[in-house]
């Protein structure tokens, strides 16, 4: 028999872009590893430098990114460590984006408009990675955009669970701030013991992004404590519409619980001053000190993310980690 056969081991190695390190070192040691050293540094001209400083060859990488403002900056650092994975002989590379950028733009509303999700998810295949792991994606769409596998992770047991613990006992009921969530709104209701639906009617203009008018509340909320849930917070101006519309309907009162805390502009002023008891988060993005407020709470997202990595290397199911049958 020709040829030489050579049993290897499989090597787990953790990259972390300089958006979100607390979230990467968070993962690494929920994982028991370490970050690899990286250098990353910008010229002058805003350009983006990146090398490892250890031997990636052979290696399962994963790279981690959460792509908060300024977005297109983290974005390309992203694509070139994934580059530079691909050049250097990493045998698999899994982007990790805890937060998906341009997730909103994942459909033609209009004519001669790009959809920019789709152009994210062929910039990170054309760069050389195989798999992408993400949390709470706006449409489930946009799993199909990746030419591989995409593993879509869930967020919503962390703030489900948070909420059913910390608000035992109380009349509830699941808010979602549109139509377009109800299905979000029924896995909800399935884990706060079948908590009464709802959902408000809203209209949007789409020549004028992040603002929308909360009409009227579908659904009996009258002295519920009512829990109003979405994907992302961006400039708050649609959730904490929703929320006082809430109240003007009889609630007794609302929390909001939503994965991404992008908290553009005014958003933290809007929370801080809206009616809302309880503003539930978790960390896919960095919250800056100046944008934290008394009833902000945000839950950490590594145990989930660290999971999913190890499931992915070590060839088991991701699915598992939500049902119990897969």
């Amino acid at each position: 028999m020709s040829g030489m056969k050579v049993t290897t081991e499989k090597n787990l190695m953790v990259f972390s872009g300089r958006a979100h390190p607390a979230l990467a070192q968070a993962v690494a040691d929920e994982l028991g590893t370490t970050l690899v050293p990286t250098e990353a540094r910008d010229f002058a001209n805003s350009e983006t430098y990146v090398r490892f400083d250890e031997s990636v060859r052979g290696c399962d990488a994963f790279v981690i990114q959460s792509h908060t403002a300024p977005v297109n900056h983290w974005i390309m650092e992203q694509l070139i460590m994934v580059d530079a994975l691909k050049r250097a002989s990493a045998k698999r590379i899994t982007v990790i984006t805890p937060f998906y950028g341009y997730a909103r733009q994942d459909k033609k509303s209009r004519g001669r408009e790009p959809i920019s999700a789709r152009l994210m998810a062929d910039l990170f295949k054309t760069a050389g990675a195989d798999r992408l792991i993400t949390v709470d994606l706006h449409t489930d769409q946009i799993q199909g955009f990746f030419d591989g596998p995409v593993d879509h992770l869930q967020a919503l047991p962390i703030l489900a669970a948070y909420v059913a613990d910390k608000y035992a006992g109380e009349d509830l009921a699941v808010v979602s701030p549109d139509a377009g969530r109800i299905k979000v709104a029924e896995q909800w209701s399935k884990r706060l013991d079948g908590a009464p639906l709802a959902f408000i009617h809203k209209t949007r203009d789409v020549t004028r992004p992040n603002q929308s008018v909360a009409n009227r509340v579908i659904g009996k909320v009258e002295g519920r404590l009512c829990v109003l849930v979405d994907d992302m917070i961006d400039s708050g101006g649609t959730i904490c519409n929703a929320a006082e519309a809430l109240m003007n309907d009889g609630a007794a009162g609302v929390i909001i619980a939503a994965t991404h805390a992008i908290l553009s502009g005014p958003a933290t002023e809007r929370l801080r001053d809206s009616v809302a008891r309880e503003v539930i988060v978790t960390d896919t993005l960095p919250i800056a000190p100046e944008k934290q407020f008394d009833k902000l709470t945000a839950l950490p997202i590594a145990p989930l993310l660290s999971e999913a990595i190890r499931q992915v290397f070590e060839d088991g199911s991701v699915t598992s980690m939500f049902d119990a049958i897969a």
